[in-house]
């Protein structure tokens, strides 16, 4: 089976990119891996990816996506870089690959992952739920059960799909949704692209559902899964082995609701430790910590989240300003600054 394996981010998550696409590679010497990036270097980077350990680079704005300056206003960084996510996939399901797999940047692998691609055989679509066995404790349930209800069922750090029959299905109605709807608005029912996912069993056929404890491990359902490593250095939780971590929120957050849920169970905190050496190896020092080029207008004043919530909801003004990032008289901040919002 051909494989492609993609993920989506900026340079400022590069280092982190790098770890994920080092594991990738370990494992998978056969797959073929993609960088989609939605960022420009930035200045005094030397960005050369022939060096890097991905076999394909790819730009968001050669992606197709009509009016792609004035689309990528409307969204802040996370939308946009999940946003992209569905026009990736849907192209993909024309180049020659039998199965296109996603994973975020913050994740690694820790071994391989061919029951993947054997479930692959005779499902479409792949999907890990944020919780595979209920929490029973009230903290639990308030900081993960509902936060899964709020933000969507399936963490969408990880999608597989074949690129025939329902997965293509799948991946044109994913490209359609997020290219419109791909925003961190909770109150009216969207979580970037995770709500929409919560349809997908739904709407579609083929789809199966993974409950192996051994994918997908996070903070938010650490509080049922118990990590072990033996002295041969194997990593299983729950007796599963361990396939891949999602290390969500890198830093104190993350240590936060780490320390909260793994409590002694010390191999989780080997495997963190771990990967923080990995993203410290992998990092740049020319790379500025949450660089994006896009977060700022083109004089350097930085694009708040009203300008871009503003922008979006109004046609009248994409119209007058079809590159909203441009700055000076006549431009979109100078018509929004006037406005005194």
């Amino acid at each position: 089976m051909r494989v492609l394996v993609y993920s989506s981010f900026t340079f400022s998550y590069l280092n982190r990119a790098r770890v994920l696409f080092q594991t990738l590679r370990r494992h998978h010497p056969e797959w073929e891996l993609a960088a989609l990036i939605t960022d420009e270097p930035p200045p005094g980077f030397t960005f050369d990816p022939a060096r890097e350990p991905f076999d394909r680079l790819v730009y968001a704005q050669d992606l197709g996506i009509p009016d792609f300056r004035a689309w990528l206003f409307k969204h802040d960084v996370v939308e946009v870089c999940t946003a992209v996510k569905g026009p990736f996939i849907h192209q993909a399901c024309s180049g020659g690959y039998d199965a296109v797999i996603y994973l975020d940047p913050d994740t690694a692998l820790f071994a391989r992952l061919d029951p993947l691609v054997a479930l692959l055989q005779e499902h479409d679509v792949l999907l890990t739920p944020h919780l595979v066995d209920p929490n029973t404790d009230d903290a639990a349930i308030r900081d993960n059960d509902l936060s899964a209800s709020r933000t969507g069922i399936f963490n969408l750090g990880f999608v597989a799909i074949r690129t025939e029959g329902e997965g293509v299905r799948f991946a044109r109605w994913w490209n359609d949704r997020l290219l419109s709807y791909c925003y961190d608005d909770i109150p009216n029912g969207l979580f970037v692209d995770q709500r929409w996912c919560d349809h997908v069993p739904a709407l579609f056929d083929g789809v199966k559902v993974v409950r192996d404890p051994g994918y997908n491990v996070a903070s938010w359902n650490l509080s049922q899964r118990s990590v072990a490593i033996d002295k041969a250095g194997a990593i299983t939780v729950n007796g599963a082995p361990l396939r891949f971590w999602h290390f969500t929120k890198l830093g104190p957050t993350g240590d936060a609701m780490t320390r909260r849920y793994a409590g002694d169970n010390y191999p989780v905190y080997e495997i963190w430790n771990w990967y923080k050496r990995q993203v410290a190896e992998a990092s740049d020092p020319a790379i500025p910590a949450g660089w994006w080029a896009y977060g700022r207008f083109s004089d350097g004043a930085a694009i708040s989240k009203a300008h871009r919530t503003l922008y979006r909801e109004r046609e009248d003004l994409q119209a007058a300003f079809p590159d909203p990032y441009a700055s000076g008289d006549g431009g979109y901040a100078a018509w929004f600054a006037a406005q005194g919002f």
